[in-house]
């Protein structure tokens, strides 16, 4: 095993703030506890609810780590109990409730995946949170299966890049919705079939023309008023799947749609997940969407890259929402 050090540079804020508050910090490299491993990171991907969290309206749950960060690529140097020491050296990347960015990381070995063959370690750092939330919501949760039409808004973040990558594999047809007529651009470019300007088209009324029956799927991370134009784009049977509520937690929604139409509305969080389900959707993608970044059929979109000392731009990129895909921190 490699011989480590006492401590790790990682970004730990002492409470919440602007992007600012992300500075350096040393704290004790964390130890590999039953059923995990400690990976050396190579690279972590910026989330928005790292962005929550240092704002201090989304605390890491019970037990987590304080300092931010939810997805890992890197080099694994050491191994807990009840994991096979073979382990070792692997390369991997990983959902973490939370310490990724750090130079070292601890992570459950079920959320653990192999580092796709054509990728780079920056490019796996920027797959465990989108495509374990995208899968579990619109695939799980949604039920979008080949052949359907669904709906996607945030086309141009991290989620919706992924929703459209394994929609584009997986046989959906994918309409987003996009602040810009270059981020339309880039969306379609990406596989989206379609792509509408929320700010000069009504999306309603585009999703209605694009697809006369309707949807079978919204996944949606804005939430608010946007729901009930949502239920408005689903076909009969359809589902509205929330992952995020960025325009508020709280709609107002017609029941006589949801009845007539017979729709169902869901939605779920990733990050207070049990292990024990994460794992379940890290075996599903394993199955299912691994061989595709295997073969190189997708790959992640990557907006920007910082190195770790430049956690607050990193952050004040993904405010900006200028941004078209993942945003990455490099670390070691």
């Amino acid at each position: 095993m490699t011989t480590l050090p006492a401590t790790t540079a990682a970004i730990d804020p002492e409470g919440p703030g602007g992007p600012e508050v992300l500075t350096l910090v040393e704290r004790p490299v964390p130890k590999a506890g039953r059923g995990e491993v400690l990976v050396k990171v190579a690279a972590a991907g910026v989330n928005r609810p790292d962005v929550a969290q240092r704002m201090g309206v989304y605390p890491p749950p019970t037990g987590a780590p304080t300092i931010p960060g939810l997805e890992i690529a890197g080099e694994v140097v050491a191994v807990g109990d009840d994991v096979d020491s073979a382990m070792a050296g692997q390369k991997v990347c990983a959902l973490v409730g939370g310490g990724g960015y750090a130079e070292y990381c601890a992570a459950p070995i079920g959320q653990c995946l192999p580092v796709p063959a054509p990728l780079t370690m920056l490019e796996a750092a920027a797959l465990p949170e989108t495509f374990f939330t995208v899968w579990s919501n619109l695939f799980q949760r949604g039920g979008a299966r080949e052949g359907d039409t669904v709906l996607a808004h945030g086309g141009t973040s991290g989620i919706g890049t992924t929703a459209i990558l394994l929609g584009k594999v997986f046989g959906l047809t994918v309409l987003v919705t996009a602040g810009s007529e270059e981020k339309c651009a880039r969306a379609k470019e990406i596989g989206a079939a379609h792509a509408i300007n929320y700010k000069t088209q009504d999306f309603v009324e585009e999703v209605k023309r694009l697809a006369p029956s309707g949807v079978a799927v919204v996944l949606d991370m804005i939430g608010g008023d946007y729901v009930p134009r949502n239920l408005a784009c689903l076909a009969e049977e359809g589902r509205h799947v929330s992952i995020a509520a960025q325009r508020g937690a709280k709609a107002e929604i017609p029941l006589w749609p949801i009845m007539a139409k017979r729709l169902t509305l869901t939605g779920s969080l990733l990050r207070p997940r049990s292990v024990e389900f994460k794992s379940s959707v890290a075996d599903d993608l394993r199955r299912q969407v691994w061989p595709h970044l295997e073969a190189g059929h997708i790959r992640p979109v990557i907006d920007s890259t910082f190195p770790l000392s430049r956690a607050a731009d990193a952050h004040r990129r993904m405010e900006s929402s200028q941004h078209v895909g993942k945003i990455v921190l490099t670390i070691s």
